[in-house]
């Protein structure tokens, strides 16, 4: 067999026998929580074209917050752009992520802190490299 064509079949075959480990209630989350955190910044690029969007509640999801229960059911039941799809589906989003915190993952989240306002304010992440010095 040539060359090649051994290292294409062998490549091929390579990842299926690695098999992913299944996501976890925590996972499924954290990544739950980052694409909403996405749509809403998508949602925020749009105001221009949709008024509605500057009246809706800010949307920080910190998983790790207590307070973030709160913030996800004021999210849903907030009535500004009730007619735009693309608010229509971060809702449906944000329930479905208020659903596996409060009943499906319920056991294995673990709140770090109550501070409702962090969530209103989140404290911008920076990085501080070290500095090289002799």
């Amino acid at each position: 067999m040539p060359w090649p064509l051994a290292s294409l079949l062998l490549l091929l075959a390579g990842p299926s026998t690695v098999q992913p480990a299944p996501p976890t209630c925590y996972s499924r989350m954290l990544s739950l929580s980052r694409e909403i955190a996405g749509a809403f910044q998508s949602l925020q690029a749009m105001e221009s074209s949709e008024p509605c969007v500057r009246y809706l509640p800010r949307l920080y999801l910190d998983i790790h917050n207590y307070c973030v229960l709160a913030k996800l059911r004021d999210f849903v039941a907030s009535a500004h752009c009730w007619k735009v799809a693309q608010v229509e589906a971060v809702k449906d989003k944000v329930r479905k992520l208020y659903t596996i915190m409060n009943s499906f993952c319920r056991q294995d989240l673990v709140f770090l802190s109550d501070d409702c306002n962090a969530l209103e304010y989140p404290i911008p992440v920076t990085t501080v490299l070290p500095d090289h010095q002799m």
